[in-house]
């Protein structure tokens, strides 16, 4: 990554996780991971249920010195992926790792802040055990046909159509 991006991406991380972790109304933990050694930093928290879980922000693509004018892409994900052996150590008496549900999000580094309130009634919803979600996201999704309204993994239709232009086909 160019040093630019690597600037955007830990001042993202910084500001989404504190405005986060004030928003959820339970003490979240923010651990101080290095993104260089594959364990980003992440916010973590337990649920109603006593179960811990866990939200992350990571560069899906970005450009380089290489290829310079690759996308800056960025996923967030929410009980989804590996390097969660710092959160579970921040708290013993938690049930295990919610794995009934996550969700991941790729977007445009500016559009991460306009989801926070999104996510943070998303998260409420599923500790409230609501099957249903129908707030409008503040940037339209990107649905193939298959998907159902709202799928665990999606991708906001800037963010698919950045990941489309020229010869980077991504996903």
């Amino acid at each position: 990554m160019t040093p630019e991006a690597i600037r955007i991406v830990s001042q993202l991380r910084r500001e989404f996780y504190s405005l986060f972790a004030a928003a959820m109304e339970v003490p979240v933990n923010i651990t101080n991971g290095s993104s260089s050694t594959g364990n980003p930093p992440m916010a973590s928290w337990i649920d109603d249920q006593q179960r811990l879980n866990y939200l992350r922000i990571y560069v899906h693509t970005a450009p380089d010195q290489l290829i310079p004018e690759r996308p800056f892409i960025l996923r967030l994900s929410l009980n989804k992926g590996g390097g969660v052996a710092t959160a579970t150590k921040w708290r013993r008496d938690h049930q295990g790792l919610n794995q009934d549900w996550y969700f991941e999000l790729t977007l445009l580094p500016e559009e991460i802040l306009d989801f926070l309130p999104w996510l943070v009634s998303l998260v409420k919803s599923h500790d409230q055990g609501s099957a249903l979600f129908a707030q409008e996201p503040p940037h339209p999704f990107y649905l193939k046909i298959s998907d159902e309204p709202l799928s665990n993994d999606s991708w906001t239709q800037k963010a698919h159509q950045e990941s489309r232009n020229g010869e980077f086909s991504l996903i």
